[in-house]
């Protein structure tokens, strides 16, 4: 995992990260920081030890780390935040060592990790939308009657 240890202590990393905490620092609902990419992470890897995958545990953490990069983009100018953080993951992928390969691996998962069609793919890009979404825990947050993710997205018991 050294380069995970290497994103997260990248200028680019650090730089996008300070960005979203700025830009959500009145946000009540789920905010797009390091806590939320490490359950990301955390459950992308449960997931696939768990359907027994065998997706390289490195370009998991990877795209869980660098999937909302691009938050604060999106508030700022309204592109897409998965087309921003796909804009900037390659340089931060490329510095901490990751081939052209696994780049593109990981920046399709970032991109299309808000896409419903991959929800049921067996690759990064599935891993990546199903921890995402089972990531937020709604059954414990104070603000969860104000939500407004319908019922059926709330994850409103534990799964992971």
């Amino acid at each position: 995992m050294e380069r995970i240890d290497l994103i997260l202590k990248h200028r680019l990393f650090l730089y996008h990260l300070n960005e979203n905490r700025k830009a959500e620092v009145d946000r009540k609902f789920g905010k797009h920081d390091l806590s939320h990419f490490l359950d990301v992470a955390r459950i992308g890897e449960i997931i696939n030890l768990e359907s027994s995958l065998g997706l390289d545990r490195e370009l998991i953490y990877a795209a869980a780390l660098l999937h909302d990069m691009g938050r604060h983009v999106q508030y700022e100018d309204g592109t897409p935040h998965e087309l921003a953080g796909a804009e900037i993951a390659p340089e931060i992928l490329s510095e901490c060592g990751f081939d052209a390969s696994e780049t593109a691996v990981i920046v399709d998962a970032i991109r299309s990790h808000r896409d419903a069609a991959v929800s049921a793919q067996n690759d990064l890009s599935g891993v990546l939308y199903r921890a995402d979404k089972a990531s937020r825990n709604c059954f414990a947050c104070e603000v969860e009657r104000e939500c407004h993710r319908s019922s059926e997205k709330k994850n409103l018991k534990i799964r992971y």
